[in-house]
């Protein structure tokens, strides 16, 4: 398919997404003071951060505005990152971990300040949980709530068996960790109310413009097939759909990993409540997890399954449906409207990769399952590196990281092999 006929994938959320403005492929010789690869929700928060700043921003997308894991993820405000803090800990040290720490929610905050400062429209509802199927994982739960604590969260109430009917509707749990700083929203028209935030603060945003090079010194370019921006500086934002695009530097240490949602028909407002009573979105506490939530328009929208590689399955209802009835029994005779599929960046030790390719060209990718957050904090310290304040960019930017073994060719089934630990652990809980 032609870039120039790229669409939003059939989900849920391009059906219902807000009305948004074709934006014109690049054409010609531009300047600007950065320019941006992708319009997800990492290049968008940049793009939104530096033009607040009063800096005159290029971002260039491949496709649409939010077409990859930003339009089609689970729509759930998971604070944190892909490791818990005291594994960072562990891994990287105390500083570390406390620089990670320090930062922890500060992607929903950014979420929550920006929907509120743009008046974007996009169904935000506070409140998540993680279910726990076991009483080890319950002791997992109570173990993450003290660690939190300790990094200053202090939002978080942890649910019995007696609790949970509170927020969830089945037999499966034995408890749950409630996030009062979690929630959920329909992202898509997040990243398109950010995107038009942008406009309106004078950037531009080129659709159908996949960049083909990256010019990396002193004087960095972006070039697409019709046009070339010329700029100060380069932030390189693709993640999973980034392609061959700077392969040698990032594309070893990041791998595609397709999750697959579904949405329902609408069902009865009243049995919904009764499934889902706070409307607060939920997520299991398995390493190959289950995520669902309401929609406004009384749907059950029920996400899980990996890829890794980045395939879609032969079938997505067949391959979650399942999921959902284990959770929910009674929906057994639902009709299923909507089933899509997308791809999030993976790196080895699940923590987001983020750095510099040259002293003007940065990135971030790799955010691991945990991007609705993390990218929006991110995007919020790419914006502030370029301004000379890296600092807290640096937190990132230090922490080493290893390519995937078995190169691009071996990569996929070595994973594969590797999880399967994981998932002797999801059955034994």
């Amino acid at each position: 398919m032609s870039n120039r006929l790229a669409q939003h994938a059939p989900s849920y959320y391009a059906a219902t997404r807000n009305p948004s403005p074709e934006r014109p492929p690049l054409q010609g010789e531009h300047q600007a003071d950065v320019a941006i690869i992708g319009a997800g929700f990492t290049g968008i928060s940049a793009g939104l951060e530096l033009a607040e700043r009063g800096y005159k921003v290029a971002v260039l997308e491949a496709a649409k505005v939010g077409w990859g894991a930003s339009g089609r993820n689970g729509g759930q405000i998971v604070n944190g990152y892909s490791r818990e803090l005291d594994v960072i800990e562990r891994r990287y040290g105390r500083d570390a971990a406390r620089g990670l720490g320090a930062m922890a929610l500060e992607g929903g905050h950014i979420i929550r300040e920006r929907v509120r400062k743009y008046a974007i429209d996009c169904a935000l509802v506070p409140g998540g949980a993680m279910t726990a199927f076991t009483a080890r994982q319950m002791r997992g739960l109570e173990h993450a709530k003290k660690t939190w604590e300790s990094y200053g969260h202090t939002q978080l109430e942890l649910l019995d068996r007696a609790a949970l009917p509170r927020i969830v509707a089945s037999g499966r749990y034995v408890g749950a960790l409630l996030d009062h700083l979690g929630g959920h929203m329909h992202p898509l028209n997040l990243v398109l109310g950010q995107a038009a935030a942008i406009e309106s603060l004078g950037g531009t945003i080129h659709e159908n413009s996949r960049v083909t090079s990256v010019e990396t010194g002193t004087s960095p370019s972006v070039s697409t097939a019709a046009g070339t921006v010329r700029a100060k500086f380069v932030l390189v934002c693709g993640n999973a759909y980034l392609g061959d695009l700077l392969r040698a530097e990032i594309g070893s240490k990041i791998m595609p990993v397709s999750s697959q949602v579904m949405a329902t028909e609408p069902l009865d407002p009243a049995m919904l409540q009764t499934l889902l009573p706070a409307n607060a979105c939920i997520e299991d506490a398995n390493y190959f997890l289950d995520y669902f939530r309401r929609t406004p328009d009384h749907r059950l929208l029920y996400g899980g399954g990996t890829v890794y590689g980045g395939h879609d399955p032969a079938s997505i209802e067949a391959k979650i449906r399942p999921l959902m009835l284990k959770t929910f029994p009674g929906l057994a005779s639902v009709k299923i409207d909507y089933a899509w599929s997308g791809n999030f960046a993976l790196t080895l030790p699940r923590i987001p990769h983020v750095g510099r390719i040259s002293p003007t060209v940065y990135f971030s990718h790799g955010d691991s399952g945990h991007g609705v957050t993390t990218t929006h904090l991110l995007g919020r310290l790419l914006g502030e590196a370029v301004a000379g304040q890296a600092e807290r960019f640096d937190v990132f930017a230090r922490l080493p990281y290893f390519p995937f073994p078995g190169g691009r060719t071996f990569r996929v089934p070595l994973t594969v092999l590797g999880s399967w630990y994981y998932r002797l652990l999801d059955r034994i809980g």
